[in-house]
């Protein structure tokens, strides 16, 4: 059960067809008049995307795009985990394992994954319940136990010691791996962070500090997308699986809480995320992350030791103060480009600053 299988992305062509066919027969609701984003994603912009997912947008062309990164599959705890892995032309290159987040997928690193083989062996999985790792069979794939299933895949690789990064789920995931294999885990970078800090008290913060408390607060307004995947998951993914339009609106909901035009995220980038989803069923187990990862939201008692660097970007919420709370802080750059979906936004920043990072370790 420790064999690692080449993979390849090979969407059959029915698949395809049955797509095209399923939204091209899309139910619209009706909606009210003027409400625009106040009731969740308005009818204009699903409907314009989805026209384009049918009849614009080329599959094919990301596929193509996205198995010219090396690809593999290997079966830890019970669970199939699939994975890029970019081996770095320096033989003593640092492993880096980066951890996407929700509702994005493996292929939003598609985009660094070059730039940091230059300095670093690069791995790249997809969470257990997402993409070619899902779904998940059984419960309990919450960020903990994805993160004891990092150790056991680097492990597998060779990889004693290595750096993680990752942002939105993926910070928790990267920063769980830290506690889960002390000693190998030679920094964490994380960016989206979603380090909890109190905003009912914001006695003592600076100005833009108390703005990212706000932010904390508008989006706990718009995040219904996380209490009902946190809840009754199973119920909507009856939805999710049998329309595409569906799946299409609620991810959009999801990329608009952050800002409803989603700067710098172009359409493609959504729809190879959606697609991926839809191909392989897989928007409602990855959802389940949520109520699988409820015990791990708690901070933990005592900052963890190893070296961690964040990268802060428009729209991110974190405040120094309070990760230093939970990490033992090193490294910390803000940014004035990008956002929440950094790897899309600001990949040439993001890679930058994750060099920088790990080149300032010891």
């Amino acid at each position: 059960m420790k064999d690692i299988d080449p993979f390849v992305i090979d969407i059959p062509q029915e698949q395809l067809d049955d797509l095209r066919d399923r939204l091209a027969r899309t139910r619209w609701p009706d909606e009210l008049e003027g409400a625009g984003w106040s009731y969740g994603v308005p009818l204009e912009v699903v409907q314009e995307l989805a026209a384009y997912w049918r009849d614009g947008y080329s599959w094919r062309a990301h596929e193509a795009r996205l198995n010219r990164l090396p690809q593999y599959t290997t079966v830890i705890d019970g669970q199939r985990v699939h994975f890029a892995h970019v081996r770095s032309a320096r033989p003593d290159a640092l492993p880096l394992l980066l951890t996407h987040g929700w509702p994005s997928t493996f292929a939003d690193f598609s985009y660094v994954a070059g730039e940091l083989a230059r300095d670093f062996h690069v791995v790249i999985p997809s969470i257990p319940g997402f993409a070619f790792s899902g779904p998940t069979r059984e419960p309990g794939w919450g960020v903990r136990r994805v993160a004891a299933a990092w150790a056991e895949l680097m492990s597998r690789l060779g990889y004693e010691r290595f750096g993680v990064q990752g942002g939105d789920f993926g910070s928790l995931i990267s920063a769980a791996a830290a506690r889960q294999a002390p000693g190998r885990v030679a920094g964490v970078h994380l960016n989206a962070s979603v380090t909890a800090f109190p905003t009912d008290d914001l006695s003592g913060l600076t100005e833009e500090e108390k703005a990212r408390a706000a932010g904390v607060a508008e989006w706990q307004e718009v995040s219904g997308y996380a209490v009902i995947q946190g809840t009754r998951p199973q119920t909507l993914a009856y939805a999710l699986a049998d329309s595409p339009a569906g799946q299409l609106a609620w991810h959009l909901d999801a990329f608009a809480s952050w800002g409803e035009d989603v700067k710098g995220v172009s359409p493609d980038d959504v729809l190879t995320n959606v697609s991926i989803l839809w191909f392989t069923g897989t928007a409602g187990s990855s959802g389940r992350l949520y109520k699988e990862s409820g015990p791990d939201w708690a901070p933990p008692a005592e900052p963890d030791p190893t070296p961690t660097g964040f990268a802060v970007f428009p729209g991110d919420t974190t405040v120094r103060r309070y990760a230093e709370q939970v990490h033992h802080v090193v490294h910390w750059s803000e940014f004035r480009e990008g956002g929440h979906y950094a790897a899309l936004q600001a990949p040439a920043s993001l890679a930058g600053d994750v060099r920088a990072f790990f080149s300032g370790l010891v």
